[in-house]
Order: structure tokens, then C-alpha cells, then sequence
């Protein structure tokens, strides 16, 4: 079978990539109340956990593949504990790596203590007026930019995912098997529709501007489109792992981090259930996939 053009296949990868944009304009939405922001941020969060999923399936099934030949005599052993290496360096990297970079921009934006070692309420009470609504401003910027961070860190994660399953776009384009290529991309596009949702949930009450959501889209939605040409051009088993390795430890990362922040908002139940309904729902687009044979 003939392979597809380049130019189409590159095409195929950007329908696929751009759908994100579609969930990302709710994060400009003001009518949210606390319970409509809860629901979104855990429907986002039942996305997440199926993608960390499907992500650790994925490459669960590379170093299996290579187990198995190393089993029929067809590999050795040091290129399995070389992909297991490989897996356990960029999920580390993802979630423990993420942590500690977070930790140490933490500190930065840590005030310096009053002086003499006083209170901090005392040294709020000698404070010129205005000191302190201008610290209650600045509290608020930073949890403005620690929200946006883990919004965009949600996005870097997903593009991760979304490199590999260009990926695969690329590969079955350039073998000649366009219907699987064509079905991979209405169940990608599908997909990644609904991962919008997942970057802007966490952001809570912080209304992003229309220039951050479009860096998201790019940061989320662009490795599809990537990952479609390096996927066309060149098949690595290595580079295909990192990939799902760095977004599993990431996705480790962001998940934990929303659960805590939406914790103190109540409303348990309603959690619980949206949780629930966004993990059918990743797992409802993934069967469009699943049906072409992927």
C-alpha cells in the first residue's frame, strides 16, 4: 500500500491537535458558581486519571513487546532493562521532577520574616497604611500564578500524551494503512476535544486571559501536530516511551494537585460523580479509536 502524502498526513495531524481550543474557552466563563467550578475541575480530573491510564498502558505494552522478543531469543536482555530505565528516569522526572522545580519557585516568592525576628501580625499592625491590602493583593497575584501554572502545567503534560498519539498518526500514514491513520484522527480529535477541559479546570475562580489560553492550546494540542510529522519520518520505540513516561509522571503530579486544591471546597459527592463521568467520558473516545484497530 502506497503511503500518504506528507502534506495530507500533516493535515490530519493538525485537525487532531487543534480540537483542544474547543473545551478551552470555558476558562473565560464568569457565571461559575463554587459547585460549577468543583464539577469541572474533578471532570477534568477523571480525564486525567484515564489518560494516565491509557499512558501507562501504552508504555507498559512497548517494553512488554520487547520482553517477549527477548523471550523468543529475538532481543537481549539489556535492551528490556534499557527501556525499563528509560521508563522509570522520565516518570521520575515527570512528578518528582515537576515537584521539586514548583518547591524551589516556591521559596523565591516566600517574603522575607520581619525584622528582629517580630510576628508577622506585629509587624502588620507598625505597617504604613495601605501595607497590608497591598500584601492581601500580592497573596492573591501569587495564588493567580500558581493556579495558571498548574493549568499549564496540566497542558504540558496532555502534549506529552498528544506527541505520542501523533505518533502513531504518522507511522500508519506512512505504512500505507490510511484508514487506521484517518480513524485515529477522528478518535485523536474526539479525544482531545475534551482535554481542553482538563487544562482549564484547575485554574478554579482565576479567569485566564485569551493569550494564556491560546499558549495552552498550543502547549497541549501542538505535539499532536508534531509528533504526526516525526512519526511520518522516523519510528523510535525509545523516543515514543520517554514520552508517555514524562507524561505519566506529570499527569501524577497535576492530579494530586487538583484533588488537594478542590478538597476544601466541599461538595464531595458531586466530586465524586464528575470524577466519574469524565473518566467514562475519555474512556468513550478512546473506544472511536479502539473500533478502527488501533
Amino acid at each position: 500500500m502506497s503511503a500518504l502524502p506528507f502534506g495530507r498526513t500533516i493535515l490530519l495531524g493538525a485537525i487532531a491537535g487543534l480540537t483542544i481550543f474547543l473545551g478551552l474557552p470555558v476558562g473565560r466563563m464568569r457565571a461559575l458558581d463554587t459547585r460549577a467550578r468543583v464539577a469541572l475541575a474533578m471532570f477534568s480530573v477523571g480525564i486525567l486519571i484515564f489518560i494516565f491510564m491509557d499512558v501507562g498502558a501504552h508504555g507498559e505494552a512497548l517494553i512488554e513487546a520487547r520482553m517477549l522478543a527477548f523471550k523468543d531469543g529475538r532481543s537481549s536482555f539489556a535492551s528490556v532493562a534499557g527501556l525499563y530505565a528509560l521508563l522509570a528516569v522520565g516518570f521520575l522526572a515527570g512528578s518528582v521532577g515537576i515537584t521539586v522545580a514548583e518547591r524551589r519557585l516556591r521559596r523565591a516568592s516566600v517574603p522575607m520574616p520581619p525584622v528582629a525576628g517580630g510576628s508577622a501580625e506585629a509587624a502588620a499592625l507598625a505597617a504604613p497604611p495601605g501595607t497590608l491590602s497591598l500584601a492581601i493583593e500580592d497573596e492573591a497575584a501569587l495564588a493567580r500564578r500558581r493556579a495558571l501554572a498548574t493549568g499549564m502545567t496540566v497542558a504540558a503534560a496532555i502534549g506529552l500524551h498528544n506527541f505520542a498519539e501523533g505518533l502513531a498518526i504518522g507511522v500508519s500514514a506512512s505504512t500505507g494503512a490510511i484508514g487506521l491513520a484517518t480513524v485515529l484522527v477522528v478518535g485523536f480529535a474526539a479525544h482531545n476535544a475534551t482535554e481542553g477541559f482538563g487544562i482549564v479546570g484547575p485554574l478554579g475562580d482565576v479567569r485566564p486571559t485569551w493569550k494564556w489560553l491560546v499558549l495552552a492550546g498550543v502547549v497541549g494540542g501542538g505535539p499532536t501536530f508534531i509528533g504526526t510529522i516525526v512519526g511520518y519520518q522516523v519510528t523510535s520505540v525509545p523516543l515514543e516511551l520517554l514520552f508517555y513516561a514524562l507524561a505519566a509522571g506529570a499527569l501524577v503530579y497535576v492530579i494530586g494537585e487538583i484533588w488537594a486544591a478542590m478538597r476544601r471546597y466541599g461538595h464531595r459527592e458531586l466530586a465524586l460523580v464528575m470524577l466519574s463521568v469524565g473518566f467514562l467520558a475519555g474512556v468513550l473516545t478512546d473506544l472511536i479509536v479502539s473500533y478502527g484497530g488501533a
